[in-house]
């Protein structure tokens, strides 16, 4: 029996949150998004101004009995810093915080829980300041923006290194970033 559920990550751009979900084992679905503001069917123009309160966001449908939520939240430590609030490497505004959304009690209790592990681990001099936030209504980014790795490889790659994503998850990790 499969059990089709949602994660929601907001990491900073929304091109760098997809590629390390996209091939994971019992992830059916990922669709870039907005999420977590006051307007209504926003786009990306008007969440760029930082006025709308949404954050860009990877929303993931995945099957649970074939990976957890715990190993989403996993994946998604290794690819943000989570000790910026203001945003994620080259790219600063309240659309670039990292939030957890959270679709259920039980996330919410997972997302403290390994968010309290990182802060104990050390890992960080400073503090881990994810926010965590109940999901708001999902609106799907326009389709240029939908897996811009696959349709534009070359940009997606500059503009990774190029933000410092790729050295920090490299340096911190020890690990390459997905693709």
């Amino acid at each position: 029996m499969h059990l089709v559920l949602l994660a929601t990550f907001a990491g900073g751009c929304f091109w760098c949150m997809q590629p390390p979900f996209d091939h994971v084992p019992g992830v059916i679905k990922t669709t870039v998004g907005y999420m977590g503001g006051t307007v209504a069917s926003p786009t990306y123009e008007s969440i760029c101004t930082g006025q709308t309160g949404h954050s860009e966001v990877v929303q993931i449908e995945y099957d649970s009995t074939k990976v957890t939520y715990d190993t989403l939240l996993n994946i998604y430590w290794k690819n943000i810093d989570p000790t910026n609030e203001t945003g994620q490497f080259a790219d600063l505004g309240s659309q670039y915080q990292p939030v957890i959304f959270v679709h259920s009690d039980t996330q919410k209790k997972a997302a403290e829980a390994s968010k309290r592990a990182l802060a104990t681990s050390q890992k960080f001099k400073r503090p881990i300041v994810v926010k965590i936030r109940d999901a708001a209504p999902f609106y799907p980014a326009e389709g240029y923006h939908q897996c811009y790795y696959q349709k534009s490889p070359t940009q997606y790659e500059r503009y990774k290194k190029g933000s410092g994503r790729a050295d920090f998850i490299e340096k911190t990790w020890g690990t390459k970033p997905g693709h």
